[in-house]
């Protein structure tokens, strides 16, 4: 990543116009990943299957990124990761993108993509609560006001859900929704000290790997291995998935923060919700109502309160920010 902040110095318009705009499309690929699963889930597989699928892809990318840092470690370019730290990037591996991605998975057969998307935009505003908790911070006003928008969002949008579908499945998908980003918020507190040593690209390679192995092991363990054989629909959706949904937009989020810096790259991230409402509209036909149009508005105030006042003093988020590459 310094590479490219030298090779595209952030002061020149040009790279500063090319960070705006990997940013914004970053999101929304990221985003669109709801599409694709929701996609995916009409060839009537499971969530096990369909994550193994998506990380089995996406692997070999991951994989030559940890193989050239591992070549620049060797090479004395960057430090030598101790025992202790790859005991801890193969934990945050396990807990911010195996358990955060198939919780997330698991909900998205229950609910909307759109309410989903919202769910996922409360980590902000749960690393504030735990580290209030955990760190014994004082909560601001500001953020209470900011978590106080993202939530009633949220609710708007749930309590619309409802309407329309089955009460206990909306309540049961957005449970593992929560706790998808839960588990993701935990990591992004987690992984602060350990990504100023190791840097982010590093640790996500890593941690991506660590969740590959992860996904794949389970699969094996819960289907006998003629389950790989799908139709070929199944395979489509999952190169895309693994590619324009996670490897992509893993990138081209990490050279925007190195472009225009990760304030302004988080804050385009706000554009993620956005998208998928229309584009769940456009693909899947979900209703846009007045409700939804709110509760998002609700939402996005919040995580722009809660980020133009500089009050989330978390660690720094791996290259996706608020949306997580799971």
């Amino acid at each position: 990543m310094n590479r490219i902040a030298k090779l595209l110095p952030v002061s020149r318009p040009s790279s500063r116009a090319a960070g705006f705009i990997m940013a914004a499309l970053g999101a929304i690929l990221f985003s669109a990943k709801a599409i694709v699963v929701k996609f995916t889930y009409r060839y009537g597989i499971d969530a096990v299957t369909l994550i193994a699928f998506r990380m089995l892809f996406a692997m070999p990318f991951f994989a030559a990124v940890a193989w050239h840092q591992s070549r620049l470690a060797a090479r004395g370019e960057i430090v030598v990761m101790t025992w202790k730290e790859r005991v801890q990037v193969c934990l945050l591996g396990l807990l911010g993108y195996y358990l955060s991605s198939f919780l997330d998975f698991l909900g998205l057969r229950y609910i909307t993509a759109s309410l989903e998307r919202l769910i996922l935009f409360l980590s902000p505003s749960l690393v504030v609560l735990i580290s209030a908790f955990w760190f014994k911070r004082p909560v601001e006003r500001r953020q209470w006001l900011a978590m106080t928008l993202s939530y009633a969002g949220v609710v708007l949008v749930f309590a619309h859900d409802l309407s329309f579908g089955g009460s206990a499945e909306v309540l049961l998908g957005s449970l593992f929704v929560f706790g998808s980003a839960l588990s993701y918020s935990v990591y992004l507190i987690c992984s602060g000290e350990l990504i100023k040593r190791i840097g982010p690209t590093r640790l996500v390679a890593y941690a991506m790997l660590v969740s590959c192995v992860a996904c794949i092991v389970q699969f094996f363990v819960i289907h006998p291995a003629s389950v790989l054989v799908q139709p070929p629909g199944v395979y489509g959706y999952s190169i895309i998935h693994a590619t324009l949904n996670t490897v992509v937009p893993v990138f081209m989020l990490m050279w925007a923060v190195a472009l225009i810096g990760a304030p302004t790259a988080s804050l385009l991230g706000m554009l993620g919700p956005v998208s998928v409402l229309f584009l769940a509209s456009w693909f899947l036909h979900e209703p846009v109502t007045v409700w939804q149009m709110a509760g998002t508005a609700l939402v996005l105030a919040g995580v722009f309160v809660l980020m133009g006042g500089g009050a989330a003093k978390a660690p720094p988020a791996a290259p996706g920010g608020s949306a997580p590459a799971r």
